[in-house]
Parts: structure tokens; C-alpha cells; sequence
């Protein structure tokens, strides 16, 4: 055997481990009900866009490529509105072969179409690509009511695994961008602290000007020349060491743990609010979340949801 066909069996090994099936079901359920309560929430901000000024719509993402001036404003609430309910059988994994790719499609043009006037919102592109991932993996084989029409997956396959693997991936992709750029763009200023230092300085001025939420604490620490030193090499540590988190385990733990203290830290400093890692959401592929169901309460609920006998069992299957 060469030493390249050794490779590819090595990489369709990681890719494609053994998974039950309640794992892409948990992910789906967690990922998918984060996004139909932070449509809810946010509902009025992806339509209050309609009132803005046509001279300030700047198309991004596909809408770029489908829209050259805004939409009116009854078709902009009837998209938020229909990406609304199709994340509930998204959710349900009802016809989700169907209502799947269409939730995770109108979910990203009505993010993009939102951070086509003016302002970008970083925060949603990774739970976008999340949804778009889950969309066209086998995550509705249980703990769904397409999976109550059918007989249950009792056996761990390699189909159930490559959606946790292809999730955990994009997470740690996304950290490593972020460190690079501030590498490549910033670099000895990013390093000694002072890009860091002045960028939460204009942050936290700019919003007690305009009257809007700042952070005390940012304020009164922006003095502190050496402490911004410390911050910006620990966030290049989280960022740019996001990849040990493939290794899964104890080092996955411990870099999720970071990173969503990376975020805390934010918010203390910034009061700028990342919602999708500040729930802890974005790193549950990291883990063999189907654990949840041998738990008590989540076995309960999982239960008298999906009808489920009993909470599945698979010690069998080998540690991720």
C-alpha cells in the first residue's frame, strides 16, 4: 500500500468515523432551535432595514448577485417571516429533506440582506454556514418526526459522522482567519497590544457620544498599556491554536472553554455580544453531544417528543 493511498485512508477515517445517529439529530435540534429563537428576537432588526435610505443598500453575499436595488418592504417581511417557520420543522426534522436546504437558504439571504446596508454582521456567518452544512446531512435519521415514520438507526455509521466533522471544522477555519488577519493586517501593532488598546478606546468613546451601550470596564482599563499586550497575544493564542481542537477530548474542552472566555471578554470590555459562541452552541460539534440523551431530564424530553423507548445506547463507538 502506498503512502499516499495510506493517507486518504487515514483522512476518510477522520472524516467519515463511526457516529450514531442521535448525533447530527442533536446538533440539528441545538443549531436549529438557536436560530428560530434568534430570528425571533432579532425579527425586528431584519426588517427595519425597509426604512432605510435606497442610496445606502450595498449588496453582499448572494445578494449581490440577485438584487441591484432593495427590496420592497412587504416582500422583506414575508422573507423574514417564511424563514421564521421553516426553521420550525427544521427544528422538528419534519420533511427535512425539503424544508432543510430552504430554511438554511432563506436564512442566508435574509442575513445577507441585512448586512447589505452599511454594516456587516460577522456574528451570523458562522451559524449560516452551520444551517447549510446540517441542511444536506442525514441529521432528521432520529429524534424527528420523519424518523417516528421509520425504523430506528441502531447501528453507528460513518454517515452520521462527517456533518460534526465538517461543523467542527468551519468553527476552528473561522478563529484561524480571524487570527491571521489580525497578524497580517495589524502586525507589531497588533502584538504590542496598541491596536487592541485603541480600537476598544474608539469603541467604548464612540458609543458614549452617540449615547448608546459602552463598557465601563473598557473604559477605565484603557490606560493600562500592558494588560492590552496580554490580551492580544491570549486572543492570537485562541484564535490561531484553534485547530488543536480537531484533537477532540480534553484539549477540545479546553479550547472551547477559551474561546468562549475569548468572547466574555468582549463583551466586558467592548459590550459587543457574539450570541451564537456566547451560547455554546457553535462548539457543541466538538463533542459527542448524543450524550445528552442518557442524562435525565434531556432523556425525558427526547422522549415524550419523539418517542423514543428509551435513551439510545452506544459505548460501542469508538472516542471521537
Amino acid at each position: 500500500m502506498s503512502a499516499v493511498t495510506k493517507a486518504l485512508r487515514a483522512v476518510d477515517r477522520y472524516w467519515y468515523t463511526p457516529a450514531p445517529s442521535e448525533r447530527p439529530a442533536v446538533l440539528r435540534i441545538a443549531i436549529g432551535g438557536f436560530a428560530l429563537i434568534y430570528l425571533a428576537v432579532r425579527f425586528g432588526s431584519f426588517t427595519r432595514v425597509a426604512r432605510l435610505d435606497a442610496t445606502q443598500f450595498a449588496p453582499t453575499g448572494p445578494i449581490a448577485v440577485l438584487l441591484s436595488e432593495p427590496l420592497p418592504s412587504p416582500l422583506l417581511v414575508g422573507l423574514a417571516v417564511a424563514t421564521l417557520a421553516c426553521a420550525v420543522p427544521f427544528v422538528l426534522g419534519f420533511r427535512y429533506r425539503l424544508t432543510a436546504p430552504v430554511f438554511a437558504g432563506l436564512f442566508l439571504l435574509l442575513t445577507s440582506y441585512r448586512s447589505s446596508w452599511g454594516m456587516t454582521f460577522h456574528t451570523e456567518n458562522l451559524l449560516c454556514l452551520h444551517l447549510l452544512v446540517l441542511a444536506f446531512a442525514p441529521a432528521a435519521d432520529a429524534l424527528s418526526l420523519d424518523a417516528r415514520r421509520r425504523p430506528p438507526v441502531t447501528e453507528a455509521h460513518g454517515r452520521y459522522g462527517w456533518a460534526g466533522r465538517a461543523l467542527s471544522a468551519i468553527t476552528v477555519v473561522t478563529y484561524v482567519i480571524a487570527g491571521l488577519s489580525k497578524v497580517r493586517l495589524g502586525g507589531a501593532g497588533w502584538t504590542g497590544g496598541e491596536l487592541l488598546q485603541a480600537q476598544i478606546a474608539y469603541d467604548n468613546l464612540r458609543k458614549i457620544e452617540l449615547g448608546s451601550i459602552h463598557s465601563p470596564l473598557g473604559a477605565a482599563l484603557v490606560s493600562e498599556t500592558w494588560l492590552f499586550a496580554l490580551l492580544a497575544w491570549l486572543t492570537l493564542v485562541v484564535e490561531l491554536g484553534a485547530p488543536i481542537a480537531l484533537v477532540g477530548g480534553k484539549l477540545a474542552l479546553g479550547w472551547a472553554l477559551s474561546a468562549f472566555g475569548f468572547h466574555l471578554g468582549v463583551v466586558a470590555l467592548m459590550a459587543i455580544v457574539f450570541p451564537y459562541p456566547l451560547s455554546f452552541v457553535a462548539y457543541l460539534s466538538l463533542f459527542r453531544v448524543e450524550r445528552v440523551l442518557t442524562t435525565r431530564i434531556f432523556g425525558k424530553v427526547f422522549s415524550r417528543a419523539f418517542g423514543l423507548a428509551q435513551a439510545p445506547d452506544h459505548r460501542s463507538v469508538a472516542r471521537d
